[in-house]
């Protein structure tokens, strides 16, 4: 009697001893696939910002989704909401590229990946329709699923960004 308590007692430690290494070899695939997650991500928002700096006009609809969901956070005239990637554009994007002369470009940027998120920091120049250099520093989070952003918040100085809105006339 004495030998089957000590084989089943080892049987016990041994299944534990399985189940312990097959969570371990779990989480270690886990820690894999968030790696590749994040580096996936990351050289998407990345090879998108590049693009964009060498000239490209593609990148919202290179990175987003859509129906995103884009929060301008901030205080100004220009803070809010905007869902989905056409009301984006046309109530946030184009109001203020229609007044430039010279089109924003990314002039340097730093990219952190954790999980589905996305963090660039980045510094955009470019010149509105009356001569005056526009200068802005952003920071923005993106959300990723499945290699494009579905939820984005833009941190950014809102003062000169609005004051090119009310300083430059629509184009009619």
């Amino acid at each position: 009697m004495g030998t089957s308590i000590v084989k089943h007692t080892r049987l016990a430690v041994l299944a534990c001893a399985m189940l312990i290494g097959i969570g371990l070899l779990s989480g270690v695939a886990n820690a894999a696939a968030k790696n590749d997650v994040e580096a996936r991500n990351k050289q998407i928002v990345t090879e998108a910002f590049d693009r964009w700096a060498a000239g490209g006009s593609t990148f919202f609809s290179d990175v987003l989704t859509p129906d995103v969901v884009w929060t301008i956070k901030g205080s100004g005239p220009s803070a809010g909401v905007y869902r989905g990637v056409d009301a984006f554009v046309e109530q946030a994007v184009r109001p203020f590229v229609s007044r430039l002369s010279s089109p924003i470009r990314p002039v340097s940027k730093q990219v952190w990946a954790d999980g589905e998120h996305v963090i660039i920091q980045w510094e955009g120049s470019g010149v509105a329709r009356d001569g005056q250099a526009y200068n802005n520093s952003y920071a923005w989070i993106f959300n990723m699923r499945n290699g494009k952003a579905f939820e984005v918040t833009a941190y950014l100085d809102l003062v000169p960004y609005d004051d090119v809105l009310q300083r430059i006339p629509a184009p009619e």
